[in-house]
């Protein structure tokens, strides 16, 4: 689509005196306005720009299928989704598999488990252990960044079985490609992590199967995670690559992979939402910005 210089011309001025994202937050009203929704159209939008925090979990869930394109149906959809979600609570209650002082995600891993036809027999259940842990994690900070408990379920649910089902084949191959990009950006940091032999203790688990939940405050986290359900898992990579670049002073200052393990698995949190953004420009820089098609 050919591009409006009028509109350019206006973004670049807003941009200019401050106001970054206000032509952006218009196209999003105009996007949403469409009935049917166009979902490749909202996803390029997700991709190119940051959600606005007033209507980030509307567009996640059309994105994650959770309310359909047709606008209409969405009342409705939305209370059967609500009936559903009353339904199986109330079965893992009456097979006492969760009680009334059940954790909130632990609840959701359950719920996630019976319909998924996952659930350990009754027996056999244990408190959550180290293969959970993934889960528990995207569920504690989807529950800091969603108020209420059946959307927040939902979209737990729908980001981990999107996630697996999209980039399950996909993740393993994510480090390699962090060495990659690190390479392009500083020869010589890459140099120090594979000499000091923390490339490979990275916490890879923590940065790419928990997609940072954990790692980066919610504030920072939902920026990332706007382009993870949009479609791309190799924005984790970025954020990997500029996590390492901003500490580069601290980590060649370091010698035992232990402590560079340990330090980026608790890393500052003042500082995420400029390397977020700088993140987000290398994806840019690298894999191109989407065309915006409003």
């Amino acid at each position: 689509m050919a591009e409006d210089p009028q509109r350019n011309f206006r973004s670049a001025y807003y941009e200019k005196v401050g106001f970054r994202g206000v032509e952006e937050k218009k196209s999003l009203e105009i996007l949403l306005k469409d009935n049917p929704l166009d979902v490749e159209k909202l996803s390029t939008f997700s991709q190119r720009f940051p959600l606005p925090s007033m209507y980030r979990i509307h567009v996640w869930k059309v994105l994650l299928g959770i309310l359909p394109p047709h606008s209409d149906s969405h009342p409705l959809v939305a209370r059967y989704r609500r009936e559903q979600y009353m339904d199986v609570i109330a079965a893992l209650l009456a097979m006492r598999f969760v009680h009334a002082a059940t954790p909130y995600t632990e609840r959701c891993l359950r719920m996630h488990q019976l319909e998924n036809q996952q659930l350990p027999r009754r027996s056999e259940l244990a408190q959550p252990g180290e293969e959970d842990e993934d889960f528990l994690a995207i569920a504690r900070a989807m529950e800091e960044i969603v108020e209420d408990p059946v959307d927040c379920y939902w979209l737990i649910r729908c980001f981990v079985n999107q996630f697996n089902h999209k980039f399950g084949d996909s993740i393993p191959h994510l480090p390699k490609s962090l060495e990659h990009f690190l390479s392009q950006e500083d020869n010589r940091l890459l140099a120090h992590m594979k000499a000091t032999g923390s490339l490979v203790m990275l916490p890879y688990s923590l940065w790419f199967r928990r997609c940072f939940a954990g790692c980066l405050p919610e504030s920072s986290l939902q920026r990332v995670w706007d382009k993870v359900i949009s479609g791309s898992c190799k924005i984790l990579v970025f954020v990997a690559v500029e996590i390492l670049l901003s500490y580069k002073i601290m980590l060649l200052g370091m010698s035992r992979p232990e402590a560079i393990v340990n330090f980026l698995s608790n890393m500052p949190q003042e500082n995420t939402d400029a390397i977020v953004t700088k993140a987000i420009d290398l994806w840019h820089k690298y894999c191109g910005t989407p065309m915006h098609s409003v």
